[in-house]
């Protein structure tokens, strides 16, 4: 029942289930249980050394004081250098929005632009927050459905399908949160074919796990490959991932003036700037050498192929191997209808998440809170001797299902 102390928005919305099974993995080892969480979006790895240097340096030199409401210019201009260098992507520092976070980012520009009854068109499986996002700006989310069998990428035929008058976005995210999937240059290209004849859509393109990609995969973002687009796009990154920055709070954009403006407008009444200190640790980052990343992707890709093969080894478990990104998506269709030695009758993959929690003490989210089930996803941003008795834990109690 809603509470009428509540407002009308919050009760659209549910809390990131995500963090609740971050949450609930947190609990129990509280309580002392030996829980593997592989819930959490985060790399186990630490901030390099140069960016806590260069936040050590800013903290001396009293840069402890307000700033911009969204983003110091030096940060801004770093983000013009990383745009031109990364992406061929030409901004000027007022189409530059910075904000405690990606999600920030993403939040400002709905907020900036929905009105009541527009539609966000968002392919599942989604990461958690972006329907949401749109629910409290009034808006409504058209979940589009893709299929393990098309890795999980939306074709240009679904994306027309699912476009109205009332679409005023589609969010595009790759390397994909929860499935790894990436867009190609080519797969951009025909997307953006789609989006011409639509010039009432908006693009907002969560860039943020770009840097972390497999086998050869070249990264592309839309505006890149279709330059038509560049005025209707909005390219989102940040610095959570790929420089292991998520508790710095950064997240950044380059898009139209108009918009990065109204976004702004919108910070000044909301959380103002971001964290000062974090926005010179971020400038750093971006024009500091990123030599660590090839390093750590081939740490990533280890846990990567081991986690795949051995999850496809587990009873009634099917793992594709993802292009990006630290997650797996594997389908626990073959375990649906089963039961658990606990008796717990499995009906759903939110089902399968909570007899694996109670049986074997790991901790995955379940499929249904992407947007498409049955499936679960597995983080394997963790080390590759907890990810192996991981794995273990899984194939046994596959095995056990009855």
């Amino acid at each position: 029942m809603h509470d009428p102390a509540l407002s009308d928005a919050l009760a659209r919305v549910k809390p990131s289930p995500t963090l609740a099974v971050t949450q609930k993995a947190r609990e129990l080892k509280a309580q002392g249980v030996d829980v593997i969480s592989l819930g959490a979006g985060e790399p186990d790895f630490d901030t390099p050394d140069h960016v806590k240097e260069a936040a050590i340096e800013a903290i001396r030199r009293g840069e402890t004081k307000y700033t911009a409401v969204d983003g110091i210019p030096e940060l801004k201009q770093a983000i013009v250098r990383k745009f031109r260098r990364d992406n061929d992507l030409e901004f000027k520092t007022s189409q530059i929005s910075v904000a405690p976070g990606g999600k920030a980012v993403i939040f400002n520009a709905l907020l900036a632009t929905l009105n009541l009854g527009d539609e966000v068109v968002i392919p599942a499986p989604y990461w958690v927050s972006y329907p949401d996002m749109a629910l409290l700006c009034g808006a409504k989310p058209v979940i589009v459905e893709t299929r393990a069998e098309d890795g999980f990428r939306l074709s240009p035929e679904a994306l027309e399908a699912a476009i109205t008058p009332r679409t005023r976005w589609l969010i595009l995210n790759s390397p994909s949160n929860p499935t790894g999937a990436a867009y190609d240059a080519r797969s951009l290209k025909a997307l953006a074919d789609a989006l011409a004849r639509h010039p009432q859509v908006m693009i907002l393109s969560d860039d943020m796990y770009e840097h972390i990609v497999y086998d050869g995969f070249r990264f592309s973002t839309i505006a890149q490959v279709a330059p038509e687009l560049y005025d209707r796009t909005l390219t989102v990154n940040g610095a959570s991932k790929a420089y292991a920055m998520t508790g710095w709070r950064i997240g950044y954009a380059g898009g139209p003036e108009k918009l990065v403006k109204a976004m702004a407008k919108v910070m000044s009444q909301s959380t103002s700037n971001p964290c000062s200190i974090s926005q010179w640790a971020t400038l750093a980052a971006l024009d500091g050498p990123h030599d660590f990343l090839a390093e750590r992707n081939r740490a990533f890709r280890e846990r990567r192929d081991m986690v795949v093969s051995m999850l496809n080894d587990a009873p009634g478990l099917s793992c594709a191997t993802p292009e990006g990104a630290f997650y797996v998506y594997p389908s626990c269709a073959g375990a649906i209808g089963k039961t658990a030695p606990s008796g717990r009758r499995i009906k759903t993959d939110e089902d399968f998440a909570a007899a694996l929690l109670e049986a074997e003490a790991v901790a995955v989210v379940f499929g249904a809170a992407f947007g498409l089930s049955p499936f679960f996803r597995i983080s394997y941003a963790a080390a590759k001797d907890l990810l192996e008795e991981a794995c273990r834990r899984i194939q046994r109690f596959c095995a056990s299902l009855k």
